[in-house]
Parts: C-alpha cells; sequence; structure tokens
C-alpha cells in the first residue's frame, strides 16, 4: 500500500504540474516541452522534435499545427534541402515559455533527470517487472503524461 500512495502522490505532483501550467499559459505540458526543445535546437526538424519528446511524428506534426496557429512556432523551409521543415519559436513563443511556473519539460521528468545513475537504472528495473506484470501495450509509451 505505500507503493500505491507513492504512485499517487507522484501521479498527484504531475498533474497539479499540468493544470497550472495550462492556467498560467494556456498550452498543454507536451505543448510546453515541446517549445522548450525548439528553444534549445533552434532550426530543428519534426523527427528530431518527436524524438526528444519520445512521440511518434504524426503526433509531433498535429502539436506543431496547434503551435503554429497560435503564433508561438514557426516553419521555414530549409535552404539545403526544400523538403525539410526547421522549426523556431517566435518571440510570442519565448514571452510564453518564460512565463512557465516550473520545468517546461515537467516536474516528473525533470526529477528523473535529477536522480543518480544508479537509482535511476534500479527504477528501471523494477518499474519493467511492474509493466510486465500488467501486460502493458509499449505503444502507450509514446503517450505524453500530459495526455493520459
Amino acid at each position: 500500500m505505500r507503493v500505491l500512495l507513492q504512485f499517487r502522490m507522484v501521479f498527484g505532483a504531475v498533474r497539479s504540474h499540468f493544470q497550472k501550467v495550462e492556467h498560467a499559459v494556456g498550452l498543454g505540458g507536451a505543448q510546453v516541452w515541446a517549445l522548450s526543445v525548439i528553444v534549445a535546437e533552434p532550426g530543428l526538424g519534426v523527427g528530431r522534435l518527436a524524438s526528444a519528446l519520445n512521440i511518434r511524428q504524426p503526433t509531433a506534426s498535429n502539436m506543431l499545427k496547434a503551435l503554429q496557429a497560435r503564433g508561438l512556432v514557426t516553419a521555414k523551409k530549409s535552404e539545403t534541402d526544400r523538403r525539410v521543415l526547421q522549426l523556431f519559436i517566435t518571440a510570442e513563443g519565448q514571452s510564453l515559455l518564460d512565463a512557465v511556473p516550473g520545468p517546461p519539460m515537467g516536474v516528473l521528468p525533470s526529477a528523473l533527470m535529477s536522480l543518480p545513475t544508479e537509482a535511476l537504472q534500479r527504477l528501471e528495473n523494477d518499474l519493467n517487472a511492474l509493466v510486465d506484470r500488467l501486460a502493458i501495450d509499449p505503444k502507450t509509451a509514446q503517450t505524453p503524461l500530459a495526455d493520459l
């Protein structure tokens, strides 16, 4: 029961963070994370964005359409390969990102990245055992936490 309570606390913290983000800037957590990736890597493509967010490319494309519609991101064709779109944050997107409370990638990824390697490896091994017992479809791992 103690472990179940810990899961509740973790998911409660994640949900609370996403609610604060949405209230503060009017965007979901995955969209905010996408903006932060684009700021960190100006000119990256949709495939690289999808990889950085660990989501499928069509999901990233749909997210980008929404960000572009709000004027937060621009997409320009690459000078070297006109088939490739390069993504850039707009001034409005940067202002919005600056107003985000807490880490733009979310509290859980941020906390996980701060764990020592050994602790992260133990956690991964133990969660693998739990995932095996739950018989979870691996495709669900591609859904951003903010969309659950």
